[in-house]
């Protein structure tokens, strides 16, 4: 599967690239994607809620009253739940909500994506960028060229670069993620995903390599 590649300006270099097909052109898994997705939210969660339980409040462990003959029920101490500042029954403790993924999975995962956004038309193949300083401007002018303005719009590179990641990090509904570290949620967020030409060989390399 070819496509084109454009260039910063988004006009045509006049070349084109292939687009694997065990990356980009298989049939989409939907419970695969699924469980990618669920994964990514579930690892969101700070899991830090907690609520003071019956041996956690401060408060006399003394029996507040005789056990028989007041005529109503019997009460151990003043940290019961029943009583005003007593423990709280079954509170929320600090937890991990994050669950593991098989390889497989995600690898099988995020190669449905990207095949969605091919079908789609959703992927746009570009030169390889680079800035010389943090820009926000020169990156907003990219994404007019592009197209791409007022979209979600995910930007795919090579490698990390702190500048491009400085310039698009005040852009509205833009990311940007170096192609060894790309989210599956953030692929099927954006509108529109940017790739660049050493972005395809990272992903396809990652995806042999699992299947390895």
């Amino acid at each position: 599967m070819k496509i084109e590649v454009i260039d910063s300006k988004g006009k045509s270099t006049g070349r084109s690239v292939e687009l694997p097909e065990e990356v980009f052109g298989i049939e989409p898994n939907d419970h695969a994607i699924y469980l990618a997705v669920k994964q990514y939210l579930a690892h969101q969660r700070q899991g830090t809620s907690c609520a003071k339980e019956r041996n956690a409040v401060a408060g006399s462990r003394r029996k507040i009253k005789k056990q028989k003959g007041t005529g109503t029920a019997r009460f151990g101490n003043i940290t019961n739940p029943l009583f005003r500042g007593g423990g709280r029954v079954f509170g929320p403790e600090p937890r991990s909500y994050g669950g593991k993924l098989n390889k497989k999975v995600k690898s099988l995962a995020r190669a449905s994506v990207f095949s969605q956004k091919v079908k789609n038309d959703e992927i746009k193949v570009i030169e390889d960028l680079s800035f010389d300083t943090p820009k926000t401007k020169d990156f907003v002018a990219l994404l007019d060229a592009l197209g791409c303005s007022g979209q979600k719009t995910l930007l795919i590179t090579n490698q990390s670069d702190n500048n491009i990641a400085l310039s698009a990090r005040n852009v509205q509904k833009t990311e940007v993620s170096p192609a060894n570290a790309v989210s599956i949620y953030d692929i099927i967020n954006a509108n529109t995903v940017l790739l660049s030409e050493g972005a395809i060989a990272q992903l396809t390399g990652a995806a042999e390599e699992v299947a390895a």
